[in-house]
């Protein structure tokens, strides 16, 4: 099995589907890389990512907007193309298996790198199997650690 995990922005409002009976979230994140080409000159390349997250866990997709940071984490798909003018083009596609919120856009700008909050903020994550982390909450004093 291959994983890909990505951090990145969405491009645009995730979208709730029904396909045969089954929900699935759509959206599209990008991440951008600043680089300093052979003469020096930056350059920047942007990778999108096309996210397709199937799940019963439908209460997350109201967040997902526009500019949203966002963990992704899921199996890779790559499909190639034919353009009309018959050039060959790829996209990539993740079937996403957990996302995690991580911060959003503001529309105001401002010295916080046009996030709001000024600093990062974990938000749960919410993936489709199984939970490994117990449910009950830790009742005993954290300095009483066995080491």
């Amino acid at each position: 099995m291959i994983k890909l995990t990505a951090i990145g922005n969405l491009g645009k409002d995730a979208i709730l589907n029904n396909v045969n009976g089954k929900n699935v979230i759509n959206f599209t994140v990008a991440h951008t890389e600043r680089y300093k080409d052979a003469q020096g000159n930056q350059k920047d390349k942007t990778i999108w990512v096309d996210c397709a997250y199937w799940t019963e866990r439908t209460g997350i997709a109201p967040y997902l907007k526009k500019g949203t940071q966002v963990y992704v984490e899921g199996q890779p798909d790559v499909r190639t193309y034919t353009t009309k003018e018959g050039t060959n083009g790829a996209t990539l596609s993740l079937r996403v298996s957990s996302v995690q919120l991580l911060g959003s856009r503001t529309n105001e700008g401002g010295n916080n790198g046009g996030y709001a909050g000024g600093g990062y903020q974990p938000a749960p994550a919410v993936s489709n199997g199984p939970s490994s982390a117990p449910s009950s909450d830790i009742t005993e004093p954290f300095d009483d650690l066995p080491f």
